[in-house]
């Protein structure tokens, strides 16, 4: 297993090398390696997995062998099963003290009203068309999608908008001279109290972009046009919409600062430095925002409406806490989606981990049936959680719907 964990190590430094835009004489040799290593773990795997089974099934009887077969395959079972996280902040609506049973008598006794299936159910019925858009000449760092659009932000300084339908480029959108790093779509009735300010159409929808040269920019969607920048002074490496009061924007920076800014005026309204190094995800959730950070810890901040300083810190678990601790550049960006009490939280490993932000316990979910599992991005809806999933071994990529 020694060897296992090297390979997976020095595959994962590949996967990161090969996002740099350029690369030394020593790094080059190294990504020249991948295929190579790659097959060497293959192998091993191969290898030990024959061997368990071996294991398993000499001397061994029914009941005792299932469960020495399900030890040694699901070695994270002791963690809580992700559908039920997953859902369980979706269901803190619904009477407790019922039972499934009562609830399902109540639910047939409505008239005779269609039965609403669970959104995981929708999920499994439906049928996913594959689109590939083309345009970007570099790595796509974010999206974001506006009803039948979808806007991604690429590491070749633009920002596209794609009609999704037709799959099709709608708008080039150039006027950073960094790499894009992350966007932000506003809800629809902030976006008319901007538009009535700049004096544009009430219908008129926006997005926001940061970049790595240190300026949010504000373009709208329907003619691509820039109408406002902000330098920043620091690189932005997320950024995220604040829905409350007149609406604001969080930006976070490479070297751990937090800044908001006025959404009409485009002010700065508050600076503060958190984190010990780059801010990597940012999330509001109704008055909370969360921020995490290449460090690994995880902040929670209250929304003051109106306050001199809108954003009051309320919990900071760092890193001991988090296990999100980077080691020796192996792991990637923390990225994390909050709902509830929970704190889903991906740091490039086979397992999600949630927080529980109020009380800083942890969990940990599997995302992969092996350590050779990547997790570098997760997300969710009430009822659903979206991870994804990249195979250090196979080199796939797969979406988990837990």
């Amino acid at each position: 297993m020694g060897e296992v964990r090297k390979l997976q190590k020095k595959l994962r430094q590949i996967e990161n090398l090969e996002l740099k835009v350029s690369l030394t004489s020593e790094e080059a040799v190294k990504v020249s390696k991948k295929a190579e290593l790659r097959s060497r773990l293959a192998e091993l795997l191969l290898q030990l997995s024959g061997l368990q089974q071996t294991q398993y099934i000499v001397g061994e009887k029914g009941d005792k062998m299932k469960r020495q077969v399900e030890s040694g395959t699901e070695h994270h079972a002791d963690h809580t099963p992700a559908v039920k996280l997953a859902r369980e902040d979706h269901q803190e609506t619904e009477d407790k003290t019922k039972s499934g049973a009562e609830r399902e008598i109540k639910e047939r006794e409505g008239g005779g009203q269609r039965q609403k299936l669970p959104d995981s159910a929708l999920w499994e019925k439906a049928k996913f068309r594959l689109r590939t858009l083309k345009g970007h000449s570099d790595i796509i760092t974010c999206v974001a999608a506006v009803d039948n659009l979808v806007i991604s932000g690429s590491r070749d300084t633009t920002v596209k908008v794609w009609h999704v339908p037709t799959a099709t480029e709608q708008r080039n959108l150039g006027g950073h001279s960094g790499g894009v790093t992350c966007l932000s779509t506003p809800p629809a009735e902030y976006c008319r109290k901007l538009a009535s300010a700049l004096h544009l159409s009430e219908k008129e929808r926006f997005i926001i972009s940061g970049s790595t040269d240190c300026c949010v920019r504000i373009w709208t969607l329907s003619s691509g046009q820039c109408v406002k920048s902000i330098y920043t002074y620091n690189a932005v490496t997320s950024l995220c919409f604040i829905a409350e009061w007149k609406g604001y924007i969080v930006t976070g920076s490479d070297a751990g600062k937090l800044q908001v800014w006025d959404w009409i005026s485009q002010e700065n309204r508050q600076s503060v430095k958190v984190h010990l190094d780059a801010v990597t995800t940012l999330q509001s959730q109704g008055p909370l925002v969360f921020s995490g950070s290449t460090d690994g810890s995880v902040c929670v901040w209250e929304v003051c409406d109106g306050a001199a300083n809108p954003l009051n810190q309320i919990q900071d678990w760092g890193s001991e806490v988090t296990g999100c601790s980077r080691i020796d550049d192996v792991t990637g960006r923390l990225r994390l989606s909050a709902r509830g009490d929970h704190t889903f939280l991906a740091n490039g490993r086979s397992t999600i981990r949630v927080l529980n932000w109020k009380t800083g316990t942890m969990r940990r979910l599997t995302n992969h049936s092996s350590t050779a599992g990547v997790t570098d991005c997760v997300n969710q809806i009430p009822g659903l959680l979206v991870a994804s999933c990249f195979d250090l071994t196979s080199g796939e990529n797969t979406l988990n719907c837990k």
